[in-house]
């Protein structure tokens, strides 16, 4: 055929497009995009070909990259003897696949269409390779930009290793929850739901020039019996499927669909032909998809290997007939020189005309130029590796499953859950799969107790085992590998159900599987909430922990019923708490290799013996970013940190114990920056501390001392004073200083005293830790239940910072603290889970100025409530103008870089806890045991460091000398500004 002959058909079909009648579409329909490439080589191409080569263009060979070389000889045959069309890869691996595709291509005088089906990305098929989430999964998610950047990445990944069509989307709508072979691959039962999908996923992909396919054409949802093992009938009359099932097909063609791929079922309906596959029925393929419809791509049949239809045609046989009933591509045909003979000798018996078969080789060879296969080169195999293994493939499948979250009940709103400081929960766990990632971010949040069913065997000890708990979770795990895995609820599992579902307490069901598995589970309609997570991937249980606790938002919609637990379309939208989220790096466009140098300044610091160990974090945007823990607890290595294991917090005990309580007692207008301390502590008056300003105690500018040595007067040539001290503990020593090591109650008051009465300097900035005492003395005195009690259950257990407290060898195992100091000079023994602090210790271990414990986990949630001004899952802790009045600085334009409580950057030379990319408005605190807390809203960021420099001697200097804390929040500054080239917002 000559060119000019090649334009006119386009021509022909271009207007034949806008020109035919078509049912129930309105609109202009888009022919598919490889309309559009240029015809000489194509035509050319076509000219070049004999009958039989034309026919072997419509062939498309199942190949394998994990099968034996006698496979490869097999392919090799196909495609030098008989000049096939195209490959259809199946099992397999990325770099073997494209070694034999460079192979096999190196073969062929017209390149080869290479196929694949990757619905949830090349993992469905190969090893080594990425899995997206199943569709199922989608059909939840309200952004439909999201499927679209899915389908761009698939493309991309397909075209690295030389594919260059994929048999998705799966246009199918999964009306019968019991398909046993779409189900989970399907968008959902919702008509448009699935055809918005559909339509995002083929764009995605054919706007990097994959072909896309969909499938199974005109309808495959609502089938009982799996096409590969029988042939699936539908009963529905043509209307129905007109309006429903073909409603995305018609969609999906208006807007330039590629190819469709034709489904092995018996509709009655359409082929009245009994056992007759519509694959097989010209009725279907031509009449109702290529004429009705107006399809102008590629119909490509489902495999022919599959029983639907090799129950009743032999090979060869089987593709003539897929091609006489108006088929274009022949998939998976199993005996190629048989089923070109007898296509030929239907050519010459005028079964169908030469020009039929030119006109579908002119598709196949015009697609073939599209994706590029006119100027075919090798695949790159080095870069194979770095294309399929970006990190954007992880970041987007987890914001698709964030996304996706579906809350289809919430009973009075107790999702996400508030007032944690009323919360104790049970973690009950379900399935055939486990849930430890959910767990382990559940306790990040509060303390969750999980009940293992070696617990209970009997309904009156399962109610023992959670008696404790007035909130139960109950969390439904199946396997997440494949979509095709049973989710069913076995037997055990519902019998638990029935346990829980007339307990008094709340509970929660959190279903990490298929949704279906909720159908006719009629003791979830007892549950107060119920949360659909679709997968049990590690992605999905960390999301669900975060979405309970409202540190994400809930979006998501239930995409098919489950009756009658839930129906379509349901789904409670909640929104973020401001609680932490947990995220990656790279979700904020910082890779996660700019953090690597935090690896190694630690590193060096423990090698050097500055500390034995570390925890650090770095919150940014409302995200923990970074959170690692390093080294062991002493040098001898026997104890590695872990992230919940806790630091003695030292002076930062003062902006985390005593600020928070006067700034609320300020935001309450009960104190003001500008009152005297008499005004806070009764005890005062008559002292010349009774004057001195709130503002100049909290910016270390009232003329106090540094500190004073208490515990001196206490130790007579090296040791303890019998009078003082005691080993046991009763009404005359109540305090509890170190192990077995009691103070006398009167000694507290002689503390005081020395405090009340020691001479004041001058007012300028002289840092001490004497003011501290007077103001939470005060506080005692003016907060009910006294200071300390009062701060736990006013702030750490409302944030949820369970660990943050004083006296952590009251609530922890010893194994949980990290230790300080072996002191020598005033308590001779190792000081672990006492403060280090002397003058806290003798306080009984709680001071304002040090004394409080926490993991650098639950300190980062008071430091996020300051960075949001007081705000903190729901609730409005300060007044923000108030707090705002902290957090500057006291003294402006003198070497006094103080705020009200808070340490900050210098305001001229050097020096400080701040490194130089420190804004003005930053703040925070360190403490003498190695530990930093600072925070700048500049950069929305917290960053933490703990340690345990002084382990086992006080005058350890390195890390200070080393500068150690200091270089690691450069890292962490220069991470944001190089890679997201920020600018403080001052």
């Amino acid at each position: 055929m000559s060119i000019r002959l090649g334009f006119a058909v386009l021509i022909i079909l271009f207007f034949g497009a806008f020109t035919q009648p078509f049912n129930n579409v309105d609109g202009l329909k888009l022919l598919p995009p490889f309309y559009e490439v240029e015809q000489q080589w194509v035509e050319e191409k076509l000219n070049s070909l004999s009958l039989e080569e034309k026919i072997a263009q419509l062939m498309m060979v199942a190949a394998y990259s994990n099968k034996d070389q006698a496979h490869v000889n097999e392919i090799k045959h196909l495609v030098q003897k008989h000049k096939i069309g195209g490959l259809m890869f199946l099992q397999g691996g990325p770099v073997r696949q494209a070694k034999l595709t460079n192979y096999y291509q190196s073969l062929a005088e017209t390149p080869l269409l290479i196929a694949i089906d990757a619905e949830w990305g090349l993992g469905m098929r190969l090893d080594s390779t990425f899995n997206y989430p199943w569709a199922i999964t989608l059909g939840a998610i309200q952004e439909d930009t999201l499927i679209y950047q899915m389908g761009r990445q698939i493309g991309n990944e397909l075209k690295a290793i030389g594919v260059h069509m994929n048999f998705a989307p799966v246009a199918d709508i999964n009306s019968n929850p019991n398909n046993p072979i779409i189900n989970a691959r399907s968008f959902g039962e919702n008509k448009n739901n699935v055809a918005e999908k559909s339509l995002a996923y083929m764009h995605g992909l054919q706007n990097v020039n994959i072909l896309a396919c969909a499938k199974h054409f005109p309808g495959h949802g609502d089938t009982d019996s799996d096409s590969h093992k029988t042939l699936p009938q539908l009963k529905q009359d043509k209307a129905q499927l007109d309006s429903i099932e073909i409603y995305p097909f018609k969609q999906l063609i208006n807007e330039g669909l590629a190819s469709v791929m034709t489904a092995h079922l018996e509709i009655p309906s359409l082929e009245p032909r009994e056992n007759r596959a519509v694959t097989l029925s010209d009725k279907v393929v031509q009449g109702l998809l290529k004429e009705e419809l107006r399809f102008k791509g590629l119909a490509i049949t489902d495999a022919l290997n599959m029983k639907g239809v090799s129950n009743y045609y032999k090979p060869g046989e089987l593709e003539l007939e897929a091609l006489l009933a108006g088929n274009d591509i022949l998939l998976f045909a199993e005996d190629v020189p048989k089923a070109i003979a007898l296509i030929k000798r239907a050519v010459n018996q005028n079964k169908i005309s030469e020009q039929e078969i030119d006109s579908r080789v002119r598709k196949v060879l015009m697609a073939k130029k599209w994706v590029g296969l006119d100027k075919f080169e090798p695949i790159d195999l080095s870069s194979i590796k770095d294309k399929l293994n970006q990190k954007e493939q992880s970041l987007l499948a987890k914001k698709m499953l964030g996304k996706s979250l579906s809350l289809v009940k919430n009973d009075e709103k107790l999702i996400p859950f508030k007032r944690l400081d009323t919360l104790e929960i049970a973690y009950v766990e379900l399935g055939t799969a486990g849930g430890d990632e959910f767990f382990h971010y559940l306790n990040k949040y509060l303390p969750v107790k999980r009940i293992s069913q070696k617990a209970y065997g009997s309904k009156k000890e399962f109610d023992r085992a959670i008696a404790f708990a007035n909130c139960v979770i109950v969390g439904y795990h199946t396997d997440h590998r494949s979509p095709w895995k049973s989710y069913k609820v076995n037997a055990l599992d519902q019998e638990v159900l029935k346990y829980v579902e007339d307990i008094p307490q709340d509970w929660v069901f959190v279903q990490f599987s298929n949704p279906y598995a909720a159908i006719d589970q009629e003791a979830l309609l007892s549950t107060k909430a119920h949360l659909l997570a679709y997968q049990n991937n590690l992605e999905a249980q960390e999301l669900a922990a975060q979405a309970l606790f409202g540190a994400i938002s809930i979006e998501g919609k239930a995409p098919v019923s489950a009756k009658p637990i839930f129906f379509e379309g349901q789904g409670a939208r909640t929104y973020s708490l401001g609680r932490l989220s947990y995220a990656q790096p790279e979700e904020f466009d910082i890779p996660s290799s700019a953090f690597s140098r935090i690896d190694s300044i630690v590193q060096d610091a423990i090698d050097k013996e500055a500390t034995p160990g570390a925890q650090v974090l770095v919150a940014y945007k409302g995200s923990v970013i970074f959170q690692k823990a390093y080294g062991h607890h002493t040098y001898n290595g026997l104890k590695q940190v872990e992230e919940n294991h806790i630091y003695d917090l030292a002076s930062i005990t003062k902006i985390s114990a005593t600020l928070p309580c006067v700034i609320e007692l300020a935001s309450d207008g009960k104190l003001a920056l500008t009152d005297n301390l008499g005004k806070l502590n009764s005890k005062l008056r008559g002292t010349n501390k009774y004057n001195l300003s709130l503002k100049e105690v909290l910016a270390h500018n009232s003329g106090l001392p540094a500190w004073i040595p208490f515990y001196k007067a206490t130790v007579d040539k090296g040791k303890l004073r019998d009078t003082l001290y005691s080993t046991v503990k009763d009404v005359e020593y109540p305090y509890e200083v170190a192990g077995a090591m009691y103070m006398k109650k009167e000694f507290v008051d002689s503390i005081f005293n020395q405090v009340y009465t020691v001479p004041l300097g001058p007012k300028k900035y002289r840092y001490s830790d004497l003011g501290y005492f007077l103001i939470s003395e005060g506080l005692n005195e003016k907060l009910n239940p006294g200071f300390e009690q009062y701060v736990k259950e006013r702030f750490y257990d409302k944030l949820g910072a369970y660990t943050m407290g004083y006296h952590p060898r009251q609530r922890y195992f010893l194994e949980q603290i990290v230790p300080t100091e072996y002191d020598t000079y005033f308590r001779n023994q190792l000081i672990h889970g006492y403060v280090h602090d002397p003058g806290a210790a003798m306080l009984g271990g709680v001071g304002g100025h040090a004394g409080l414990f926490s993991s650098a986990n639950d300190l980062a949630k008071l430091a996020q409530m300051y960075l949001q001004q007081g705000y903190y899952g729901g609730e409005q802790f300060f007044d923000p103008v108030v707090f705002n009045a902290f957090t500057q600085y006291q003294y402006p334009g003198t070497d006094n870089r103080r705020g009200a409580g808070f340490d900050k950057p210098v305001q001229r030379g050097k020096g400080g806890p701040a490194c130089e990319y420190a804004s003005p408005i930053s703040f925070g605190h360190s403490g003498f045991t190695g530990t930093l807390l600072w925070v700048d809203p500049a950069y929305d960021l917290v960053y933490i460091f703990l340690s345990n420099r002084v382990y086992p001697r006080g005058d350890n200097y390195k890390l200070i000398s080393m500068d150690v804390r200091t270089k690691v929040q450069e890292v962490v500054y220069e991470s944001i500004i190089n890679s997201n080239n920020s600018k403080p917002k001052l």
